[in-house]
């Protein structure tokens, strides 16, 4: 595909051509990554190693205690996995509602009784012995070396750490691990984390058997008894990650690709699979007309995605029953180009998250993201190992009837989402957009912007972007066009404009295959959206 490589858009950022290329939303994260494939790593390699990095640069948004999930071209075929965690054997809807009463709709949104097991070591580890060339304590190196020298603090991740300390300060280990100074860092602060790399070395020492079956397991355990919760050792020695088939959806002679069900990815597939039946491009690239296509068919998109999907063996319908051409045909024609609408779900049974990629010169490419769900999970940071724990479980139902209802064992709804682009069945381009339920969204609009207009994926990237939130409401970053704004509101979206990219729109790392990887390479794009990097050589 041809790209137009003249970015209409305000950027501090250009594209990145390079044969071995890693992205993502920290520059020291980007650097080990290719510190890895400069000592003869591959892309799952640089992957996991940027990955563990990623838990200390950002922690705002991931840790040693998040999940992950992994799409990855191997040269051959892509592999998905699947490394989100499960509810404690403890938890049940009786559970909840004799802690916090009858009322209870949901887990708590803090604290203990929000942790579901972490996945993110246990990827990492999974990724390494499947595709990975070095051994898996060299992926670790860099990370503990960052945790033990510290890293002087950036200004967007800083900006969200303050905004959670008084939030999170009474959280169990929180300032012990967090506000070394009884504050968060300062934009140029050295921030150093022994905990975390007294945990990484136990971790590559074990190729992660000290997390999910010795002393870290054991750790946490003791921490969650002494705070309330009911995480077990034994809860983390029964879970593994699992290898899935991804979904897909054609589209303009493409075929993206997502993680099944419990995620949200699918809404990505839903909302492109609608858009199929207009001739989108054939509209402005930033016109209200396009706009309100794309925003329809994603609202469509998540009526049936908060309807049905959960953990595949309590969905009623199948991730193909929901991708029914027929059946997205019908959806198609419930939008009105002249008024935005409520949409409601179909019957398919009739027809605070980082993201990186990597990709090496032998064609491999990796499409990973970890996450602590909301701005440092749960709050709750064991403070031995500097283990900072993900709040997964508040994404559970307690009601009764609701696919998503929490069980032991389970795993709950998850808005974590990597993409991959393919076309006749060979690799595109690996990419992501962080940020909860903007995710989907994210890889839909960008998507667009490439597929249907040519724009490249640094200028798709940097674009203004705007966010379905529930009804007839939407969120727009204040960078789009005041006309668009006003003609979106005439059409009945109700649209407020939002100033805080980082915490609404999300932010993006994408690289295309240019063509051969050992001769052309790839093309690199990383979101200004915050402190990221797209680096290769």
């Amino acid at each position: 595909m041809k790209f137009d490589y003249a970015n209409p858009y305000t950027s501090t950022r250009i594209p990145v051509f390079a044969r071995n290329v890693v992205s993502t939303s920290h520059p020291l994260a980007a650097q080990a990554g290719l510190r890895i494939l400069q000592q003869g790593g591959n892309a799952v390699d640089a992957a996991v190693a940027t990955a563990a990095v990623m838990t200390l640069v950002e922690p705002v948004s991931n840790g040693l205690g998040s999940d992950a999930f992994c799409i990855l071209w191997d040269g051959e075929k892509l592999h998905g996995l699947n490394a989100s965690g499960c509810a404690p054997a403890a938890w049940s809807p009786g559970y909840f509602r004799g802690k916090y009463g009858a009322d209870a709709k949901t887990p708590p949104m803090r604290g203990m009784d929000s942790v579901t097991v972490p996945g993110a070591v246990g990827s990492w580890v999974a990724l390494s012995e499947r595709f990975g060339k070095l051994p898996f304590g060299d992926l670790m190196a860099p990370a503990i070396e960052i945790a033990e020298r510290g890293y002087l603090m950036p200004p967007v991740v800083q900006q969200k750490w303050a905004a959670a300390t008084p939030i999170l300060q009474s959280q169990p280990g929180f300032a012990q691990s967090f506000l070394p100074w009884g504050r968060a860092p300062e934009v140029g602060e050295l921030f150093r984390f022994p905990a975390a790399a007294r945990a990484l070395k136990a971790i590559a020492a074990t190729r992660g058997e000290a997390f999910y079956g010795g002393e870290i397991a054991e750790a946490l355990e003791k921490f969650s008894t002494a705070n309330g919760g009911s995480l077990k050792a034994s809860d983390l020695a029964g879970w593994k990650p699992e290898w899935v088939e991804p979904v897909g959806q054609d589209y303009r002679g493409h075929r993206l690709h997502e993680i099944p069900p419990n995620g949200q990815g699918i809404a990505a597939l839903i909302a492109l699979g609608i858009l199929e039946h207009f001739d989108i491009g054939a509209l402005a690239v930033d016109s209200v007309r396009s706009q309100h296509l794309q925003i329809e068919a994603m609202k469509l998109a998540f009526a049936d995605v908060y309807r049905y999907v959960a953990e595949p063996s309590s969905m009623e319908v199948t991730p193909l029953q929901m991708l029914d051409g027929a059946y997205l045909a019908s959806r198609a024609k419930l939008i009105d180009l002249n008024k935005a609408r409520d949409f409601k779900a179909g019957n398919p049974v009739k027809g605070g998250t980082i993201y990186l990629t990597a990709a090496d010169e032998n064609g491999m490419m990796v499409s990973f993201i970890q996450s602590n769900y909301m701005g440092f999970g749960s709050g709750c940071v064991e403070p031995g190992f500097g283990i900072s724990l993900q709040n997964r479980g508040h994404g559970f139902s307690l009601a009764d009837g609701s696919p998503n209802q929490v069980a032991p064992g389970k795993r709950p709804f998850h808005t974590i989402i990597p993409a991959f682009l393919t076309k006749d069945g060979a690799p595109v381009m690996s990419f992501g957009v962080m940020g909860g339920n903007m995710q989907p969204q994210g890889h839909m609009q960008t998507l667009v912007r490439m597929l249907d207009y040519g724009q490249n994926p640094q200028a798709a990237c940097d674009a203004p972007r705007w966010r379905f939130n529930a009804g007839l409401e939407i969120n727009v970053e204040s960078a789009m066009d005041p006309a668009t704004v006003q003609g979106l509101t005439d059409l009945g979206h109700q649209v407020d404009v939002i100033n805080d990219s980082y915490q609404d729109f999300g932010a993006g790392q994408f690289i295309w295959r240019a063509g051969d990887p050992a001769v052309e390479g790839y093309v690199a794009a990383s979101d200004a959206r915050r402190d990221g990097l797209a680096a290769g050589f």
